[in-house]
């Protein structure tokens, strides 16, 4: 009886995960919108960054792995992984941050450095800035 319980209760619970699981698949997107801010100077300016692209923001060079967010209909959870290699004086390359960064959540995982803050803002699937291939 136990154990007709405990199949019953895992075909319920496979059930709804995989109904949910249509509804929640992410999309993935080739840009990223991303907002710096230089404490020293306390400007803050916003910037896209494709897929796979390195760009520079003061010390920092910043690459996105991979962008998702959720379609239209659902609840927004925006997320990013990036690295985030700092460059001194002297031109050598200190990896500061690797990991996922969430648009909802812009302090869980922030860029720990004392002159810039970086967050997401948003996923894109196209951007005013072309392409690297096309510059």
């Amino acid at each position: 009886m136990m154990r007709r319980i405990l199949l019953s209760l895992c075909f319920v619970m496979l059930g709804w995960a995989g109904a949910n699981a249509a509804f929640a698949a992410p999309v993935a997107n080739p840009v990223v919108a991303l907002a710096g801010l230089d404490k020293v100077t306390g400007r803050i300016i916003t910037f896209d960054v494709y897929i796979d692209e390195t760009v520079q923001f003061g010390a920092l060079q910043i690459t996105p792995r991979a962008c998702y967010s959720r379609p239209p209909n659902e609840t927004q959870r925006t997320s990013v992984f990036l690295e985030v290699d700092q460059v001194s004086l002297k031109q050598s390359v200190t990896r500061i941050f690797t990991g996922w960064m969430f648009a909802d959540s812009p302090a869980l995982n922030a860029v720990d450095h004392s002159v810039y803050d970086i967050w997401l803002v948003d996923c894109k699937q196209s951007s005013d800035v072309p392409p690297p291939s096309e510059r």
